[in-house]
């Protein structure tokens, strides 16, 4: 439930691209506000403007008219420089395909994310990095490296990497496109157990939702919002 209407606030939000067939738009004046420990999924089919979306909330990419503002942060005014450290600080990402680096271990993804970004105490990163594997059930593979884990385990280790700074916001893009069901399922609980803690997590996905679902399907098709349904 929302305990903050505008943590994140998109006012009317649109992004255009041209090409040679004319401008294309990929937003078209989307306004809607996301509470602060909501759990969200924007849904449409491909082409319907959630990878736009997603780059907004993320700041990879900036609204050719609008604003987007998170927890007080007018997102599309800020430089490079200060994008880079605000995601660190601010965002978590879980990619459909995992993204963990090969060559370390489960442990050592998590602690490079620390390493990055440097908002956590040296001293204290050890012991998070533990805890974070253990909140997302595979403190036992601590040591492996992401190639002995199986799909479920290295998506549970690539959100316990989103997680190691403490963002207030986790984004996952089809976090369970590679998933078989009941792994889509634990994924899907696993978020919802990150609410209940406190986070803001938004998923982006093709699918339908199942399982623990979102508080709120918000539904994309051409760019615009067709439909904004909360559960109760």
């Amino acid at each position: 439930m929302s305990n903050s209407p505008e943590f994140i606030r998109f006012d009317q939000v649109s992004k255009w691209f041209e090409s040679p067939a004319g401008r294309f738009r990929a937003l078209d004046n989307v306004s809607l506000g996301i509470g602060r420990g909501e759990y969200v999924a924007i849904v449409g089919k491909s082409g319907s403007g959630k990878s736009t979306m997603l780059n907004m909330l993320t700041g990879i990419d900036h609204p050719s008219h609008g604003s987007v503002t998170i927890d007080c942060t007018a997102v599309h005014t800020l430089d490079e420089s200060r994008l880079a450290a605000w995601r660190g600080r601010s965002v978590g990402i879980v990619f459909q395909f995992f993204q963990l680096i090969p060559t370390l271990s489960v442990l050592e993804n998590a602690l490079l994310a620390m390493d990055f970004v440097n908002v956590i105490p040296r001293g204290e990163r050890l012991e998070r990095a533990h805890s974070l594997l253990d909140q997302v059930g595979i403190a036992h593979h601590a040591d492996k490296l992401p190639a002995a884990l199986s799909g479920g385990e290295q998506q549970r280790a690539a959100i316990a990497r989103a997680l190691a700074n403490d963002p207030p916001l986790l984004v996952a893009d089809e976090p369970t496109g590679n998933l078989d069901s009941k792994t889509t399922e634990a994924i899907w609980s696993l978020f919802a157990d990150l609410v209940g803690n406190g986070k803001t997590v938004i998923v982006v996905t093709h699918e339908r939702v199942i399982a623990a679902e979102p508080g709120r399907t918000i539904t994309l098709e051409d760019g615009v919002v067709v439909d904004d349904a909360r559960c109760h």
